[in-house]
């Protein structure tokens, strides 16, 4: 099995930045992507960007160019860094793992004052 904890949320401006960071456990050597997603009050959970192991990175529209997502193997980490932050990126967020099955950590709140 593999953990997930995330860290980094918090309460930012409207264009402000944070940064979040998933660290993996367990059997997080054999971790293949890596994803974020939230899930906004009243609204379906949304993918945010994912990264392979070789560290091919694809995005959602909404965060193109605001939004990059790294990782590094050696810690087993991923991170989202978030800026130009607004009100409408207020939500959960979730990192997520893939090994032989999807992973989830339990979340970090992001919210964005306007």
């Amino acid at each position: 099995q593999v953990q997930l904890v995330e860290s980094g949320g918090g309460l930012v401006q409207a264009g402000g930045s944070l940064r979040l960071s998933c660290a993996a456990s367990g059997r997080a050597v054999s971790i293949n992507a890596m994803a974020w997603y939230r899930q906004a009050p009243g609204k379906q959970r949304e993918l945010v960007a994912t990264i392979t192991r070789g560290g091919t990175t694809d995005y959602a529209d909404f965060v193109k160019g605001r939004f990059t997502i790294s990782r590094d193997n050696t810690k087993n980490t991923v991170y989202l860094q978030m800026n130009s932050l607004n009100a409408e990126d207020t939500a959960v967020y979730y990192c997520h793992a893939l090994e032989r099955l999807w992973y989830r950590g339990q979340g970090t709140q992001v919210t964005v004052s306007s």
